[in-house]
């Protein structure tokens, strides 16, 4: 992995990472997994997994996709009733405010559900969440 340093993201921490973040890790890029690279715990909610299954094109991306999680040490958190439940009241609060998807509600949830910080470059659909702890990745 790369050994780059990231001035927005925390260091150390035990992080869970969004799926645009994992994207461009994928892509190669080099801030990107020297942030992850400096993480202690390495987390990554079912959700994300789906949703890098959603967007590749063949087989071999499947297989890449399958092994990419498991080879960088992510933790893969399930869902849990209080996960659906925390993520159905934010839908009823930000789906009209922000444009939330179902998805991104999840992610959340399973972040503050857990106690732990979201890494994402998406900061227009989570940083209206009160008690999520974000840290915001700039490619």
């Amino acid at each position: 992995m790369f050994q780059l340093s990231c001035v927005v993201c925390a260091r150390d921490a035990v992080m869970l990472f969004d799926t645009d973040v994992l994207i461009w890790i994928l892509r190669g890029h080099e801030r990107a997994a020297g942030l992850l690279d400096e993480q202690a715990e390495r987390h990554v909610s079912v959700v994300t997994y789906m949703e890098l299954f959603q967007g590749a094109r063949n087989v071999e991306e499947m297989k890449q996709i399958k092994a990419f999680l498991p080879d960088l040490g992510m933790v893969m958190l399930p869902l849990t009733e209080n996960i659906g439940h925390r993520a159905s009241i934010y839908m009823e609060e930000y789906t009209l405010k922000v444009a939330m998807s179902m998805a991104d509600a999840l992610i959340a949830a399973t972040a503050v559900e857990n106690r732990i910080a979201l890494c994402t470059a998406d900061r227009r659909h989570y940083s209206c969440i009160r008690d999520l702890d974000l840290d915001l990745f700039r490619p």
